[in-house]
């Protein structure tokens, strides 16, 4: 037997099993933060709306104006709280070798996206896609913020989105096509960093979204890419292992 061979081994070990700690008790605080974070942002909210509606015709218009901006800040901050934990979950790993269904995940997506689809009058349409290994609700994530991203920056009266796939040797290559602006070549590989945006406050959003995506099919191990033409829209592709 080779001693230091065993020794370097139970050394490999226990820095596995110190990193696995570490991650639990990170997850852990990353949960309670991020609860009483809500839990405070949630209070925020509330007595800011009390104070409106308790107050009204009493507040002069400047007094008005700051509690919206109030409600206003607290809303963007659990917004972009939800999507650090998003983040945080992209990766975690836990389910990401079970069966999805990218059809039902697709699903999923459309009814998140249901109220922004209608209020744009957007056109998706979608060819039939396969089951992936992968984490059900992350992917569908994925699904939702490249179809939300395709809608708000689309400025066309009616944003079209076609979703497919295709079999490209041991992967599923899936794409998000838009009839949206396009993206400058330059900005193409910053738009996927976290917190980095191209467009001003007329947009909302915190720069997560996409960084979001990349860092879901990536923890899949897959990619995720972009191609586009200022003025012919742009295509998402996320390629993701086939089942075997």
């Amino acid at each position: 037997m080779n001693y230091s061979d065993q020794g370097g081994s139970e050394q490999e070990i226990d820095l596995r099993t110190q990193l696995d700690r570490a991650n639990a008790d990170f997850e852990e605080f990353v949960s309670m933060a991020a609860h009483n974070l809500r839990q405070s942002l949630r209070d925020v909210t509330a007595y800011s709306q009390l104070m409106s509606e308790t107050y009204a015709g009493r507040l002069d218009a400047d007094a008005g104006v700051f509690l919206a901006r109030i409600q206003e800040g607290a809303a963007s901050m659990q917004s972009l709280l939800a999507d650090v934990v998003d983040y945080w979950a992209a990766v975690d790993g836990d389910g990401h070798s079970s069966k999805t269904d990218m059809e039902a995940a697709l699903t999923q997506a459309l009814l998140f996206a249901d109220k922004q689809i209608a209020e744009r009058h957007a056109v998706v349409t979608h060819d039939r896609l396969p089951a992936v290994t992968g984490d059900f609700e992350i992917l569908a994530k994925v699904l939702h913020h490249l179809i939300e991203n395709a809608i708000e920056y689309c400025v066309a009266d009616s944003p079209c989105i076609h979703i497919s796939s295709r079999r490209a040797d041991l992967d599923w290559v899936f794409s998000v096509k838009d009839n949206g602006p396009g993206i400058e070549h330059a900005f193409q590989g910053r738009i996927f960093q976290v917190f980095k945006r191209l467009h001003g406050k007329e947009h909302p959003g915190n720069g997560l979204g996409l960084a979001f995506c990349k860092k879901a099919i990536e923890s899949h191990g897959g990619r995720m890419w972009v191609e586009s033409t200022p003025g012919a829209g742009s295509t998402f592709y996320f390629a993701l292992p086939a089942e075997e």
